[in-house]
C-alpha cells in the first residue's frame, strides 16, 4: 500500500454554497496544519470540526482563539470548517481531514494547490475507495456498491445498492465458502496421508454442501436480469408503422411534447430516448422511426436503426392503428422483431375513432396470427386514455423478473460472471467426487470453486482487476 498523503475534491465541480476536499493519509494533519490557522489538527480529538482559515506561506504560530491571520507573508484562501477523523475509525481506516469551503471552483483549486505544496499529491479516481477495501475497512463487492449507490438514479437501484454495502452478497457467499474451505483442509490433509489410504474429507456430506452451494448460487445468477433492469433502466422500443401514433405516446408517458408530431408520414427520422420512471423503476423509452419501406434515404436508416434498437430492448412495444383494414404488414413485422426473451406489448391506437367491437375483432386477428403470448391494450394517446394500464403493464414486468426467495440482487456484471465460473467449478467438483478421480486433482477442483468465489469479495484478485475496477470512480471517492 503507498503511504502517501492524498488530497481530492469530494463535491462535484462547479458552484455551490459550500464544497469539501479529502485528504487522507499518515501525514494528512501535518499537512493541513501547515495551511490552517486554528486548532492544533494534531492535538484535535478525532471526529470534531474546528473553524478557522486556510492561507498559503509559513504559519508561525497556531491560533487557538479563531482570530484571522495577519501575518504579511500569508495570503488567506478562505474561511473554513475542518473536520478532523483518527484511524481507524474513518472511511479509509487512515488519518483523515475534510476541509469545508466556500463553494468556488477557484477556491477549491487554490487549497488543493497548496495542500499539494505542503506535502500532500492528488488521489487517482477511486483511490479513497481503494484504500478503505486494502485497509480491509469494507470487501471489493462494498466498494462497488459505493459507485452504484453514487449512480443511483430511482428508488430501486438506490435499495440494491444500499443492500450490497451493507455485505449483502458477502454475507450471501461467505458462509457457503467457510464450509467449502474447511472441506479443501481435509481433502489436502488427506494428501499428507496419501501413502496409508485414509479420507478425512466425507464425500457424502461434501456433495450435499455442493448442492446446496449450488442452488444458492443458481438463485444469484438468476437474480441479475432483475438487477440489470434495476441498474440500467429496462429498455422500451416503441414500434409500429407511420402514423401510428408512436410519438404521441412518448409524449403521453412523459407528460411533455418531446417528440414532434405531425399527420405527416415519416416525420421521425431518428430515435428519440429518454427515461420514464414508474413506481421506482427506471424504463429507457425508445421512440424510433416508423416502419416501411422507403426510398428516402435519411428515413430507411432511421427504420435500421429501429430494428436495431429492437434487438437490443427487453419490451417491444407494437402500436397497431385500429381503424385500418389490413393488418398484414404489421403481423409480419411483429413476427421478424420478435425473441424468446423479448416482452410483447401491443397497442391498438386512436380508441377514440373506433367501436369496441372493433378493438375486440383487432386483437383476435393478432392473437390468431402470432400467438397468445402478449399483452393487448386499447389506448388513445391523444385523448390519455389507458394510458396507465400501459405504466402498470411495464412495471409488472420488471416486477415479474424478482426472485422472492432471494433477497440479493446481482447488478454487477463482474459478479454474475464470477458467480457462472463458480458454478461451473462447483459443477465440476461434483463430477469428479462421482468419477472418484485421485485427491489431488480433487484438491485442485476445490481450490478452483474457492478462488471464483473469493473473487466476488475481493479475498481473491488482482492488481489489473483491481485497476480497472477503481478506475470507473470519480476522483474524490
Amino acid at each position: 500500500m503507498n503511504h502517501d498523503t492524498i488530497c481530492a475534491l469530494a463535491t462535484a465541480n462547479g458552484i455551490g454554497a459550500i464544497g469539501i476536499i479529502r485528504i487522507s493519509g499518515e501525514q494528512s494533519f501535518e499537512i493541513v496544519n501547515k495551511i490552517f490557522q486554528g486548532k492544533n489538527l494534531e492535538k484535535a480529538d478525532s471526529h470534531t470540526i474546528h473553524y478557522g482559515f486556510i492561507v498559503d506561506g509559513k504559519i508561525q504560530d497556531l491560533v487557538t482563539d479563531n482570530q484571522q491571520p495577519t501575518t504579511d507573508n500569508q495570503e488567506t484562501i478562505d474561511e473554513v470548517m475542518v473536520s478532523v477523523f483518527r484511524a481507524p475509525k474513518t472511511f479509509t481506516a487512515e488519518d483523515s481531514v475534510e476541509i469545508s469551503f466556500h463553494g468556488s471552483p477557484h477556491i477549491a483549486k487554490k487549497i488543493l494547490e497548496v495542500l499539494i505544496k505542503n506535502g500532500a499529491r492528488m488521489a487517482k479516481a477511486g483511490e479513497f475507495t481503494m484504500r478503505a477495501f486494502m485497509n480491509g475497512r469494507i470487501d471489493l463487492s462494498q466498494a462497488e456498491s459505493i459507485a452504484d449507490l453514487i449512480a443511483s438514479e430511482n428508488e430501486s437501484s438506490r435499495k440494491v445498492a444500499l443492500n450490497q454495502l451493507k455485505g449483502g452478497i458477502t454475507n450471501e457467499i461467505s458462509f457457503l465458502r467457510t464450509d467449502l474451505l474447511n472441506f479443501v483442509s481435509l481433502v489436502e490433509l488427506e494428501l499428507d496421508f496419501a501413502e496409508e489410504d485414509v479420507e478425512f474429507a466425507d464425500r457424502s456430506a461434501l456433495n450435499q454442501l455442493l448442492d446446496k452451494i449450488e442452488t444458492k448460487l443458481d438463485s444469484l445468477i438468476e437474480s441479475f436480469q432483475y438487477g440489470n433492469a434495476i441498474k440500467n433502466g429496462t429498455a422500451v422500443a416503441i414500434i409500429g408503422k407511420p402514423n401510428a401514433g408512436k410519438s404521441t405516446l412518448l409524449n403521453a408517458l412523459l407528460k411533455e411534447e418531446r417528440a414532434i408530431v405531425s399527420n405527416i408520414a415519416g416525420t421521425t427520422r431518428d430515435t428519440i430516448e429518454e427515461i420514464l420512471h414508474i413506481k421506482g423503476h427506471a424504463f429507457r423509452l425508445i421512440d424510433t422511426a416508423g416502419l416501411r419501406d422507403t426510398v428516402d434515404e435519411i428515413e430507411a436508416i432511421g427504420v435500421k436503426k429501429a430494428k436495431e434498437k429492437v434487438e437490443n430492448a427487453n419490451i417491444l412495444v407494437y402500436l397497431a392503428d385500429a381503424a385500418t383494414e389490413d393488418f398484414s404488414e404489421d403481423i409480419e413485422m411483429i413476427k421478424s422483431l420478435m425473441r424468446d426473451d423479448l416482452k410483447l406489448i401491443i397497442c391498438a391506437t386512436k380508441i377514440d375513432e373506433v367501436s369496441p367491437a372493433t378493438y375486440e375483432k383487432v386483437e383476435n386477428i393478432f392473437r390468431s396470427e402470432i400467438s397468445d403470448d402478449f399483452d393487448f391494450i386499447k389506448i388513445s394517446a391523444v385523448e390519455n386514455q389507458n394510458i396507465q394500464d400501459l405504466k402498470n403493464e411495464l412495471s409488472s414486468y420488471v416486477e415479474q423478473l424478482k426472485s422472492q426467495e432471494n433477497n440479493v440482487v446481482i447488478t454487477n456484471q463482474r459478479h454474475f460472471e464470477a458467480l457462472g465460473k463458480s458454478l461451473d467449478a462447483v459443477s465440476k467438483v461434483k463430477e469428479a467426487i462421482v468419477t472418484q478421480i485421485s485427491t489431488e486433482l480433487l484438491a485442485y477442483e476445490l481450490r478452483n470453486a474457492l478462488e471464483h468465489l473469493g473473487e466476488i469479495s475481493g479475498e481473491v484478485t488482482n492488481d489489473e482487476v483491481l485497476g480497472n475496477i477503481f478506475s470507473k470512480f470519480c476522483i474524490g471517492k
